[in-house]
């Protein structure tokens, strides 16, 4: 990953230190973003099953709303003097998130594999909340809770699949 010290002159007038906090912590929010984006289009590619056509569309939805949350995080790192890192090799090196299988088919496995990774997500966003807030940067702490709002009504989405199949129940 790019490191967190490499910074450019910025007018920006947050502290140097929460800067730091914040790119780093915005760097691995990116990192997962875009990884949870590929493992939905995954799904979206190659979902099958009696759920197909609704999966397909909800799959769609959420990638897109997933590209656009990834460049919000990787403008931010950009205003705050860093520099945004989405390059493939470097998604490979810092994702967080479980890789996603690619032999996945049934529309309920794809859902379940989804859940488990946007939860993931939810967890780290809350995460870097803490400490982007803790740091003195309220506005990227803001940026990550609208992100978290999001991800977690997607996770709630994917739930309520889960739920509605007591084979696959989660309690």
């Amino acid at each position: 990953m790019a490191k967190a010290e490499t910074t450019h002159e910025t007018r920006n007038d947050v502290k140097t230190n929460a800067k730091q906090v914040s790119i780093g912590v915005l760097q691995g929010c990116l990192v997962d973003s875009i990884d949870l984006y590929n493992g939905t289009r995954q799904a979206h590619w190659n979902v099958k099953g009696t759920h197909f056509g609704a999966l397909h569309v909800l799959f769609e939805q959420f990638y897109n709303a997933l590209q656009t949350s990834s460049d919000d995080l990787a403008e931010r790192i950009v205003q705050l003097g860093g520099t945004a890192c989405g390059t493939t090799q470097i998604l490979a090196k810092g994702t967080r998130l479980t890789p996603y299988p690619t032999d996945l088919y049934d529309g309920m496995d794809h859902v379940q594999a989804l859940a488990d990774r946007y939860a993931q997500v939810a967890k780290t966003l809350r995460e870097g909340i803490d400490q982007t807030d803790e740091a003195g940067d309220a506005d990227t702490a803001d940026l990550l809770t609208e992100q978290s709002r999001a991800i977690d009504k997607m996770l709630w989405m994917l739930e309520a699949h889960l739920q509605g199949s007591k084979s696959r129940d989660r309690t």
